[in-house]
């Protein structure tokens, strides 16, 4: 845990942890407008939410691949349809099916987990930490799901912010341009958490 909640990533939490108790009333008198700095590490990743998976795309398959080779090592990838991927979590044999809810970034974002905090990525692959249930979440898909979940919390579709979360989170992207896939890593943490918390199975991933 402490791969990911610590040291270079620990001032986003600290960034975000001031804005908790904000109510939403607050925030509709508020106005959130952006520096030029924050309009354009928000148009950067704004174009990078926009990117559909494309299964036909060279880039997109050999990132796929690269996922499997960071998630798998020595463990070699029958091919980009295959049985293989329901290790990882995903729904079938072709993870493109998938990507739909969260498109090519909530790849990027498992990548970027997989390669910068390895342990952390591994623990949670192989569900190696606390009293797990006998029907586990789906690792890969719970991925794609925070990815959505992330763009839709944080209004990043939006032409500025519209919450003071939202406005925290564009200070924290001008100050790192990953802030969005460390802040994914985090928060992919967090929620293992609360599934042990809640002692949940298979039948509660949706709450």
């Amino acid at each position: 845990a402490a791969e990911v909640v610590t040291g270079s990533t620990a001032w986003i939490g600290r960034g975000l942890s001031c804005v908790c108790v904000q109510s939403r009333d607050s925030d509709a008198r508020l106005s959130f407008d952006l520096t030029p700095v924050q309009e354009e590490c928000l148009l950067r990743l704004q174009n990078r939410i926009e990117i559909q998976y494309d299964s036909s795309n060279i880039e997109h398959q050999e990132e796929l691949k690269a996922l499997w080779c960071a998630s798998f090592p020595g463990t070699e990838l029958r091919g980009l349809i295959s049985e293989q991927w329901k290790e990882m979590g995903w729904q079938g044999k072709d993870p493109s099916t998938d990507f739909r809810g969260g498109g090519f970034i909530s790849l990027e974002n498992l990548l970027f987990f997989a390669r910068n905090y390895p342990k952390s990525f591994q623990e949670l692959l192989r569900k190696q930490n606390g009293d797990r249930a006998i029907w586990e979440y789906p690792f890969a898909v719970a991925g794609v799901n925070i990815t959505f979940m992330l763009i839709q919390m944080l209004d990043l579709q939006a032409v500025k912010p519209r919450s003071l979360l939202g406005a925290v989170f564009l200070k924290l992207l001008s100050e790192n341009d990953r802030a969005f896939d460390i802040l994914y890593c985090i928060t992919f943490k967090l929620m293992d958490q609360q599934w042990l918390d809640m002692h949940a199975t298979y039948m509660d991933f949706n709450v």
